[in-house]
């Protein structure tokens, strides 16, 4: 039977490196993922998760267990990826040009995704992506594309759920008008 998350982080905290290598391994995934969509290429998400884990090893004896583990490594790969969008310096901006035939009839409700396009398609929403606010962006990836809930955004954002909701309605708000330029 697995450790629980709890069980690993006590043991983490005890400098057990196979406790430590088991947080990693259950869920470097999901974050990469989620850095992927926030920063939009490969390098950039490694360093992101890269830096995820160290800080979170290094913080260890603060996290408290109020929240899962999940959230609260969450809300450090948030950190993560606001430095290393400030590093990058202006968003680009996306023309309809921009987007592949498949991203611009997905957008346009017409078509689904066959999946040999799908590729081509994840790199165009992570460009559309790219032209939301860091605020924005970030809370359309918890919520869209990890599924998180409002409590677990308003933990890892640190912010109370009534921001969560709003910041998640002016977000989805922005991503339509990003994205009116696409639809007929």
């Amino acid at each position: 039977m697995p450790a629980s998350d709890a069980e690993l982080v006590d043991r983490a905290r005890r400098g057990d490196e196979f406790a430590a290598r088991e947080i990693v391994d259950r869920f470097a995934r999901e974050l990469y993922r989620a850095a992927f969509s926030m920063v939009g290429n490969a390098a950039d998400a490694d360093d992101v998760l890269q830096e995820t884990f160290a800080g979170a090893f290094r913080g260890l004896g603060s996290f408290e267990g109020k929240s899962s583990l999940k959230t609260w490594l969450t809300g450090i790969l948030l950190r993560q990826a606001a430095r290393c969008h400030r590093s990058r310096g202006a968003h680009k901006t996306v023309t309809l040009d921009d987007l592949s035939e498949p991203a611009r009839r997905v957008l346009a409700g017409r078509a689904s995704i066959p999946s040999s396009e799908d590729v081509d398609l994840r790199m165009d929403v992570m460009a559309v992506l790219d032209t939301l606010s860091p605020d924005h962006r970030e809370i359309i990836v918890l919520r869209e594309f990890e599924g998180l809930s409002y409590d677990e955004m308003a933990e890892a954002l640190g912010i109370p759920r009534g921001t969560v909701e709003s910041r998640l309605f002016r977000a989805r708000r922005e991503l339509a008008q990003q994205l009116r330029a696409y639809l007929p």
